[in-house]
């Protein structure tokens, strides 16, 4: 009996589980399979929601912007007084013309110079005296920037005219004369006295073609039957379009994504037919059931494989391996014998004690080393500031204003007490901010009251921790390289966006050129921008690349200074518990 048990035929375990397992893939192939080709789908058609979504805003961006620059453009010759004075001017005909020479024609030439796209800038004067100047025929595509001086008589009999000046309209989009036919868009803006009795000196109305404030297109393609509308929301009216929409489709066979324009009655709307979401579905149905079919048959024969080969030793290793590709180095794996298993194992630990140490180690050089730089660019900054304090004191001295040089030595003193702040690298908003009103006192005592100040910082960001010393070379760059008239304004604004904070020290000085400008942000500074080059490195030291500063600046306009720094991180937790 005990021989007929030994010798009856038997099935392996490693065999009789081998069964449910194929059989267990294969309703987990099909029902990945199936969820995977619902999720692509559905991912597929979010994914061109998103794109249109994104390309949509882009364009409502691009016109928004397109539209502010004709606006300023506008405001430009609302607030020149030259050009109000020359508007009023009356003289015989050669003075007539210089003065439109001088002072008409160099303001309207000059910002159609600048600006990127084609515009029609027409001036509508009240003045019988100014000289008509005519450009291309307006009832013409534009081709160019072309300005023209037309007196208000040519079009005060127009029903557009008489309904913007009997409605008392001002500062306002519309579509007027051959502006719907051509595919066109004005803006419209009248033209004030500077005297003060705000009489109407003429009317300036700026016309663009709407594929160039809507811009690129090939984010949307039309020929697969998405349409891009621009609409008038108060009348409801179509004002431009892109594409076609078939009026007679089912309710339903579009999605319409629309984007209204700030500052405007008008909005961007898409639509997106749902045959173009859903176009790759059936390719994608294909493409999973071939993958699943040949992952079930991959798993089979794994399956087998590990059904012969697999043990106890093997599976402690896997294990082993698995947590090291999680990066875990701490566990270790001991095995008993003298085989290939054994010296795997070992080889494994040894590893693991060494990439331990490696890692410990470069973690370390690199905090030490970090240290250091931000060390070195610390200790930078104040010798900076000290160098052209001292160098203010002694001019005073020299000419005996021992008061001044008294109340300056006094806020030396009060500034380099908040500077060293006991050694501490980290200081609280509140600080720094009061570090900076010591710095404009010192100022104060040098420039009396030629500068204003006016600080606007979120009371609830005053405790958040940064780094000193952010703040006054910025402010000290303003007094060095912006001031260029007998006074200037400065004023400094914080506020917190999410785990965020804002920092912005703006100036209506002289600003800078757009070259410089670029120089600037591509870290190609000029000579005299040391702090602001020190600020950024220690910026990116201690926070990362994510934070750091922006600068915009307007040529005669003045310069913005923006800085991101965050909240709270690791780092800052640990000095203060360290301090």
């Amino acid at each position: 009996m005990i021989r007929l048990l030994y010798s009856k035929k038997y099935m392996p375990f490693t065999y009789k589980t081998l069964i449910p397992y194929l059989a267990l893939m294969l309703l987990t192939d099909i029902l990945v399979g199936y969820i995977s080709y619902t999720m692509l789908v559905q991912s597929r058609t979010d994914m061109a929601e998103t794109n249109i979504r994104t390309s949509l805003q882009q364009t409502r961006n691009n016109i928004e912007y397109q539209m502010e620059e004709i606006t300023r453009l506008a405001n430009a010759l609302f607030l020149n007084v030259t050009f109000q004075n020359a508007l009023q001017f009356h003289g015989d005909l050669r003075e007539n013309m210089l003065k439109m020479r001088d002072d008409v024609v160099p303001y309207m030439k000059a910002p159609l110079q600048l600006y990127g796209n084609k515009l029609r800038l027409v001036l509508y004067a009240v003045n019988d005296a100014m000289l008509d100047i005519t450009g291309d025929d307006m009832k013409l595509p534009i081709g160019k920037s072309d300005y023209y001086v037309l007196s208000d008589d040519s079009v005060e009999n127009t029903e557009w005219f008489r309904s913007i000046v009997s409605s008392n309209m001002d500062n306002l989009w519309l579509q007027i004369d051959t502006d719907r036919e051509l595919g066109n868009i004005s803006y419209f803006r009248k033209l004030f006295a500077s005297n003060g009795d705000q009489s109407v000196i003429g009317y300036v109305r700026i016309t663009a073609r709407f594929d160039e404030l809507l811009g690129n297109f090939d984010a949307f393609p039309i020929e697969q039957g998405i349409a891009l509308r621009l609409m008038d929301q108060q009348s409801g009216t179509s004002l431009y379009e892109r594409g076609t929409v078939n009026e007679r489709a089912r309710e339903g066979s579009y999605l319409i994504i629309g984007e209204k324009i700030p500052g405007s009655n008008y909005s961007i709307e898409t639509w997106v037919p749902r045959a173009y979401l859903n176009k790759d579905a059936s390719r994608m149905q294909q493409v999973i059931s071939a993958v699943c079919f040949i992952s079930f048959l991959v798993m089979a024969l794994i399956g087998f494989l590990v059904a012969r080969l697999s043990g106890k030793k093997m599976k402690r290793i896997v294990a082993l391996i698995q947590s090291f590709q999680e990066g875990n180095f701490y566990k270790r794996i001991g095995l008993k014998g003298n085989d290939e298993f054994v010296y795997i194992a070992t080889a494994f630990n040894q590893m693991a004690q060494s990439i331990q140490e490696l890692i410990r180690d470069v973690y370390e050089q690199g905090i030490q080393k970090k240290q250091a730089e931000l060390d070195v660019l610390q200790a930078q900054v104040n010798p900076h500031f000290l160098y052209n304090t001292l160098s203010t004191i002694g001019s005073l001295a020299n000419i005996g204003e021992t008061e001044k040089v008294t109340q300056m030595v006094q806020g030396l003193s009060r500034f380099y007490r908040l500077t060293l702040n006991e050694g501490q690298v980290y200081i609280p908003l509140e600080k720094e901010v009061e570090q900076v009103k010591t710095y404009l006192e010192i100022q104060r005592v040098k420039y009396a009251d030629a500068f204003q100040v006016y600080i606007d910082i979120d009371p609830d960001i005053m405790d958040v921790v940064v780094i000193k010393l952010i703040l006054q070379p910025f402010v000290e760059n303003i007094f060095k390289h912006a001031w260029f008239g007998e006074s200037i304004a400065i004023r400094i604004t914080g506020r917190r966006l999410g785990d965020r904070i804002e920092l912005r020290i703006i100036d209506n000085g002289i600003g800078m050129r757009p070259d410089t400008l670029r120089q600037m942000r591509s870290s190609l500074t000029p000579n005299g921008s040391y702090g602001l080059r020190n600020v950024e490195e220690r910026i990116k030291l201690r926070y990362g690349g994510d934070f750091g500063i922006h600068i915009g600046s307007y040529y005669g306009a003045g310069t913005t200074v923006q800085l991101i720094l965050p909240v709270d991180n690791a780092e800052i937790r640990e000095d203060k518990g360290v301090q």
